[in-house]
């Protein structure tokens, strides 16, 4: 400072000088001011030194999205765990911040626990993932040979094709492969609410789910289920959707629309770590850009962090914006 004020008392008349300091001053107290703006900017990192704990869900592309999240915040320079969690359970673990975020939260699959911890102000939702969605009930396009009428919901009451999606345990209704139990079961509520001819049957897991989908493509047999994309099941195959029955009520579990995917946090997420809430607010994911990810993971095995990490180099001027705005 002192060195400034010499450099301008150097130059013009006495009044001139004394002006010139007062400028002078002035200009390294917005100096000062400016300094103390990005002590408080770095200052917003918070608690780094304690890990964010981000949740794994049982699905591949909710994995490609929360390490995705994770390695961003790691460049910010948080430590980073990832926690295993079911669809449901995490939001005991977000209510009480054993868990501190999930990235890819379908909300047409959040039942009744997801509303009643937001009213509780445990959880904060902080934004859309921008991810393109489609889910509904899929089938492989061959079954349009068995059941003229597809796509149309009605095709599936009709005689011909009742007897192509019969099983032994639900004969002489059809078979309809549905979510696992845990998930929550909007088709059977449609179904008892049209009164269509087909018993839903839970699947396993996601893993059981594919893996019956994949087996009746190969042998070209009937299939009708419950399914979402992006999904790296469905890559490669010719798939269709069925336009589906009005809605009997406005509510949720009566009705199946794309749905949104929304971040999740625990409540005390934003003061904790400040810095982590703005990337994570910032932070989208293209549908597109994630079923390559997919297809590289589940399909070719390679290993996420290694694939996510060469995402994030070929990609930093999708996710830079997300990284500046955070430091601030």
């Amino acid at each position: 400072m002192k060195q400034y004020d010499a450099a301008v008392t150097t130059k013009g008349t006495n009044g001139m000088t004394g002006q010139l300091r007062d400028l002078g001053k002035a200009a390294v107290a917005l100096a000062l001011i400016a300094a103390g703006a990005t002590a408080a900017s770095a200052a917003d990192l918070g608690a780094k030194d304690d890990a964010i704990k981000l949740a794994m869900l049982e699905w591949s592309g909710q994995h490609i999205s929360t390490h995705i999240a994770g390695q961003l915040l790691q460049k910010l320079g948080y430590k980073v765990e990832y926690v295993t969690a079911g669809n449901f359970p995490q939001f005991t673990g977000l209510s009480d911040g054993t868990i501190s975020a999930s990235v890819e939260v379908w909300m047409n699959n959040v039942g009744d626990v997801y509303p009643k911890a937001l009213e509780a102000k445990q959880i904060e939702d902080i934004g859309k993932l921008n991810l393109e969605t489609h889910e509904g009930w899929v089938y492989p396009k061959y079954l349009e040979a068995m059941c003229p009428g597809l796509p149309d919901w009605s095709a599936l009451d009709k005689p011909e094709c009742q007897k192509a999606l019969a099983s032994p345990d639900t004969a002489p209704k059809a078979r309809f492969l549905d979510y696992p139990a845990d998930w929550g079961s909007r088709a059977a509520t449609i179904l008892a609410d049209n009164n269509m001819n087909l018993t839903a049957v839970p699947s396993g897991s996601e893993g059981a789910l594919v893996a019956e989908w994949e087996s009746a493509i190969a042998a070209k047999k009937p299939l009708v289920m419950m399914f979402w994309a992006p999904h790296i099941a469905l890559a490669g195959v010719d798939v269709g959707w069925i336009k589906m029955p009005p809605c009997k009520t406005p509510e949720a579990a009566h009705c199946i629309t794309p749905p949104d995917v929304d971040k999740i946090v625990w409540s005390g997420f934003g003061k904790k770590w400040p810095a982590a809430t703005v990337l994570l607010q910032k932070l989208s994911m293209d549908a597109a850009e994630q079923l390559k990810i997919m297809q590289r993971v589940d399909k070719k095995g390679e290993d996420i962090d290694a694939v996510t990490k060469e995402w994030l180099e070929k990609n930093e001027a999708v996710w830079k914006p997300w990284v500046d705005a955070a430091k601030g």
